[in-house]
């Protein structure tokens, strides 16, 4: 989901440049400005006690992240960090609020957008709890996929083996032994180093 520029730019917004690795906003802090990337990637993620990471979304072109926390203006659970280096348009909570007011169809876009991404969720987490690998590699694959796009090994994966092990909850090696397995099975095609479901 993405909102014009042109509308945002009316709202005052800011345009940021990150460099990857660097915080957009960090765990637990209070939410201030809508966030819209420009070009670049932005993962969410956070940290289990034992340090490893959980990443809970990638966010390309053209996405919005961090709306739910800063509508609520509840404190986020999570980091967003710049995967790669990235152009942001940030709007302040309250004059972003004062937009949805003056365009109320962006309200309406943005709650069917999170009502989207909770659907995703709701089917990717009993997957996620499962010990199967593959299921839960699948299941995160066919959500990555377009519905409309069904034809086997035409999708490209957009994300590396670490990210993929980052967002089911698996090791790296249990990543790698999995995609292997699911190549054998034929649910997967790797060429060139790439996956494609």
């Amino acid at each position: 989901m993405s909102i014009q520029e042109s509308l945002l730019y009316s709202a005052e917004a800011i345009e940021e440049h990150y460099d990857a690795g660097d915080y957009i906003f960090r765990e637990d802090a209070t939410p201030q400005y809508y966030y819209q990337i420009v070009s670049g990637e932005v993962k969410l993620n956070s940290y289990k006690e034992d340090g490893k990471e959980f990443i809970q979304n990638i966010f390309s072109a053209n996405a919005c992240f961090g709306e739910s926390m800063l509508i609520l203006g509840k404190p986020y659970p999570v980091n967003a960090i710049a995967l790669t280096k990235c152009i942001i348009l940030k709007v302040a909570r309250e004059l972003f609020l004062q937009l949805l007011q003056l365009h109320p169809d962006l309200f309406l876009d943005i709650s069917k957008s999170l009502a989207d991404n909770a659907h995703d969720k709701f089917v990717l987490m009993p997957k996620i709890a499962s010990k199967n690998a593959e299921e839960r590699l699948a299941e995160l694959m066919n959500i990555m996929k377009d519905s409309k796009n069904q034809e086997k090994f035409s999708f490209e994966i957009p994300h590396t083996r670490q990210q993929l092990a980052s967002l089911t909850g698996l090791s790296l090696e249990t990543t790698i032994r999995a995609i292997k397995k699911m190549e054998r099975g034929e649910i997967l095609m790797i060429k060139n180093g790439k996956i494609f479901y």
